[in-house]
Formats: C-alpha cells, sequence, structure tokens
C-alpha cells in the first residue's frame, strides 16, 4: 500500500504522539482494513522520527479479548511489542492524569476510558493523538488524526 500523504504529513507535524488502543490491535493483529495505515507509524516510532506515549489503560483494553478468547499466543505477541518497542512510553495512571480525566471527562463529556487517554496524551505533551474513534475530534488540546478518515479520502 501507498504511504498516505495525510498520515506523512500528521507524522512531521507532530514529533510527540499518543496513541488509542485500537491502534496497536490493528498492528499486531495485521488487521486487513487499518494496519497499512499503522505500519508507517509504528516504523517512525522505531527509527525515533517520532515519540509515542499511551497509558497502561490500554494494556487493560488490549488483552481482554486475547484473554476472553484464550488466545494466549496472541497476548505473548502483544507484551512482546509492547514491552520492547522502542520510543513508545507507557504511561501509569496518576493522581495527576485522574485529575485531569475528570476535568476532561466533564468539559467534553467523554466516557471514563477516553478521558484517560486524553490526559495521557496531554501529560506526555503530545501535540498529536492517532485513533480511530471519532470521539476524539471534541478534544481541542490536540490534533486528532482517525484512520478512517485517511481511507475515507481515498475513497475506500
Amino acid at each position: 500500500m501507498a504511504e498516505d500523504p495525510v498520515l506523512k504529513g500528521f507524522l512531521s507535524k507532530h514529533p510527540g504522539l499518543c496513541l488509542d488502543t485500537s491502534i496497536f490491535i490493528y498492528f499486531v493483529e495485521e488487521d486487513a482494513r487499518y494496519h497499512g495505515l499503522c505500519a508507517p507509524i509504528f516504523e517512525a516510532i522505531e527509527k525515533g522520527h517520532v515519540r509515542a506515549a499511551t497509558s497502561t489503560l490500554s494494556l487493560l483494553e488490549i488483552l481482554v479479548q486475547p484473554y476472553r478468547e484464550k488466545l494466549d499466543d496472541l497476548v505473548l505477541k502483544f507484551y512482546a511489542l509492547l514491552t520492547t518497542y522502542p520510543n513508545i512510553r507507557w504511561i501509569e495512571l496518576s493522581k495527576e492524569i485522574a485529575d485531569s480525566a475528570a476535568r476532561i471527562r466533564a468539559e467534553y463529556r467523554l466516557k471514563t476510558p477516553d478521558a484517560i487517554q486524553v490526559a495521557t496524551a496531554l501529560s506526555s505533551g503530545a501535540t498529536g493523538f492517532v485513533c480511530n474513534d471519532p470521539v476524539f475530534k471534541r478534544v481541542r488540546e490536540f490534533e486528532c488524526l482517525l484512520l478512517e478518515d485517511c481511507l475515507q479520502r481515498r475513497g475506500r
């Protein structure tokens, strides 16, 4: 798949990103629809062109389905990526992030997990947020890139 010009521009504009849970899932599970957009993101992170952060909440969200379906190989595949991938910072839920998430939840009317992701992004200094949930477009403190929007622009 040819590199997406919108994605390329977004990555060059935002050296500090926050990744929502879905981006990890699409990448590791090689999702047919979104993997081609996730691969360049993880390549840029691996090469150090961008720094990435995510909440440890993502780990919880990522592992639920593999544990439910008793897919131990997939659990191990996620752990291999998540614990060794360079230039990804895992940010734990702190009192400060919880307080920020409560304010964000109140202001933007987000669900608690989404507010935690936003608070994590802000605490990490990210100026870009990569996800696939339009609810994050409400947030004014960073630029949001939805993978689905990249596909829509291509007419897929």
